[in-house]
C-alpha cells in the first residue's frame, strides 16, 4: 500500500507529527489514544491535525490500515486475499448507496459511513486505494516509471487528496502539489527499504532504471549491493527529490496546524533521501532510518520553508 518514509522516534515509536497511513513493518504508532501495531508515517491525527477532522482521518486511515493489511498480512493465499478485498469493496459499496454493510469490519465501516456524510469523502478515491491494494496482491512489475507512477496515483495519492478534502482545498494546483508529495513519500519508501522488500519478491524499481545501471531482477532479489546499485539508487533519489520539491510549496498554502503537519512530512521525507545519500546509496545494503536527534533538524527546516521550495 502506499507507503511513507518510516522515522523512528524511539525504539517502535515513530515522531508523533509524521505518522502515517502506510505499512513498512511492524512499530507501534499512537493515534488518538489508540496503539495500533504498525510503523507508519503519513500524518495520521497527530498532535497537529485540526481537531475538526481527526474523525474523519482516523476513519479514513482505519479503513486504508485494513485493507492493506488484508492484502498484504498473514498467510492468506492471493486468492483468498481478493475474495477478501472484493469483499470489502462491497461493503464500501453498500454505505456508498446508504445500505447496511456486512458487519465483518463493522468498526472500519461505521465509522468511515458517517464521516462519508459529515464530510462528503468522494467514493472514487477510495475505489483507487483498493485497486492498489489488489495489485500489490498480483506483485507485477514495473517496466518504466510512468507504471509505477500509475501505481502510485492510486496507492499514495488518493490519501493527500481526500486530506484535501477535509482541509476545503479542491484547485488544481493544489491537487497536483499534493499528489507529487504523496507520490514522493511512496517513492522514498520504496528506497528505504530496498533491502526489505528484495527478500519477499517485491520490486518497486522500474526494469528500465535497473537495465540502465546494469541491474539484474536477481540482484535486486537477493540485495547485492554494488557500484551499479548505488548509482542506481542515487538516481533514483534524485528523480524522487525533485517530485518532493515540486510538491513543497503546499504545506506553505495549508493554513495552521496541518500546515505545520504537512510541513514536518515533508522534510521526514526529504531527510530520509540526505540520509540514503550519507550512506552512498547502499540501501539495498541497510535500512535507513531517522532518530528522535532527527527531530529538532526537522523542525527548524520546516520553519525555514518558504515559497521558493523545501
Amino acid at each position: 500500500m502506499a507507503r511513507g518514509a518510516t522515522v523512528d522516534a524511539q525504539p517502535g515509536r515513530p515522531l508523533p507529527a509524521v505518522a502515517s497511513l502506510s505499512s513498512a513493518g511492524p512499530r507501534l504508532v499512537r493515534i488518538d489514544a489508540v496503539s495500533v501495531n504498525h510503523y507508519e508515517n503519513f500524518p495520521v491525527a497527530s498532535v497537529l491535525c485540526p481537531p475538526a477532522i481527526r474523525p474523519a482521518v482516523v476513519a479514513i486511515y482505519y479503513y486504508a490500515r485494513t485493507a492493506d493489511d488484508l492484502a498484504d498480512e498473514g498467510d492468506a493465499s492471493a486468492s483468498q486475499r481478493l475474495t477478501d478485498l472484493a469483499a470489502y469493496r462491497a461493503d464500501l459499496n453498500a454505505i456508498y448507496a446508504d445500505q447496511a454493510p456486512s458487519g465483518r469490519w463493522s468498526g472500519v465501516f461505521e465509522a468511515l459511513a458517517l464521516r462519508r456524510i459529515q464530510f462528503g469523502l468522494p467514493a472514487p478515491l477510495l475505489h483507487d486505494l483498493l485497486d492498489a491494494f489488489e495489485q500489490d496482491v498480483h506483485n507485477p512489475p514495473y517496466p518504466d516509471r510512468p507504471t509505477l507512477l500509475d501505481y502510485c496515483r492510486r496507492s499514495a495519492n488518493p490519501i493527500g487528496r481526500l486530506l484535501l478534502h477535509l482541509y476545503g482545498v479542491h484547485d488544481a494546483d493544489a491537487l497536483r502539489q499534493a499528489d507529487a508529495v504523496c507520490t514522493a513519500l511512496q517513492l522514498i519508501n520504496f528506497w528505504q527499504d530496498l533491502g526489505v522488500d528484495g527478500p519477499r519478491g517485491r520490486r518497486y524499481v522500474p526494469d528500465a532504471d535497473a537495465r540502465a545501471h546494469g541491474v539484474s531482477p536477481a540482484e535486486l532479489q537477493a540485495c547485492v549491493d554494488s557500484p551499479r546499485s548505488r548509482a542506481l539508487v542515487r538516481a533514483l533519489c534524485q528523480w524522487t527529490r525533485a517530485l518532493m520539491h515540486e510538491g513543497a510549496p503546499l504545506a506553505l498554502r495549508i493554513p495552521g496546524r496541518a500546515g505545520w503537519e504537512l510541513r514536518l512530512v515533508v522534510q521526514g521525507g526529504l531527510r530520509i533521501l540526505e540520509r540514503i545519500e550519507q550512506m552512498d546509496h547502499a540501501s539495498l545494503a541497510r535500512r535507513p532510518k531517522l532518530t528522535a536527534a532527527d527531530l529538532l533538524v526537522l523542525v527548524w527546516r520546516a520553519a525555514r520553508m518558504r515559497r521558493a521550495g523545501a
